[in-house]
């Protein structure tokens, strides 16, 4: 039983980079050289989520270093995202991501003007909230 679970624990360290790095970039070189744009928006959609999942995860390490199982929920979320029987990354976006994008007034319509705010103040909004102003930088 020890070899197994020895054998066990490596395929599952193994199972995180494969499934969250080497198939999606495989998938994405594909997805860039085929004509379609069904895979174009799968692959960036996943990298936008992975992005975010792992900014999440830097910011909340010290929690989930709490939650055991917390790397086998993660590895399975992301294999969601990423086999291409589901879709998740897609689904996710568009259900989600794309809705609060268009919410706060970041997107824009096809004719140019940014969804919620034609006169661009919600990129207006996105910008000085991401660029500190003078005087209110910390000193290191």
């Amino acid at each position: 039983m020890g070899r197994f679970w020895i054998l066990l624990s490596n395929l599952h360290s193994l199972a995180g980079p494969v499934v969250m790095l080497l198939y999606p970039l495989y998938a994405s070189v594909v997805a860039i050289e085929s004509p379609a744009k069904d895979d174009d928006e799968q692959w960036l959609a996943y990298w936008i989520l992975y992005s975010f999942l792992t900014l999440t995860e830097m910011v909340l390490q010290s929690v989930l270093d709490w939650i055991p199982i917390w790397y086998s929920v993660k590895l399975l979320f992301v294999a969601w995202l990423v086999l291409p029987q589901f879709k998740g990354a897609a689904f996710i976006y568009e259900r989600f991501v794309r809705e609060q994008l268009k919410k706060h007034g970041i997107l824009r319509d096809h004719h140019g003007h940014q969804n919620g705010s034609p006169n661009g103040k919600g990129k207006k909004k996105f910008v000085q909230f991401i660029v500190p102003k003078k005087g209110e930088q910390e000193a290191y």
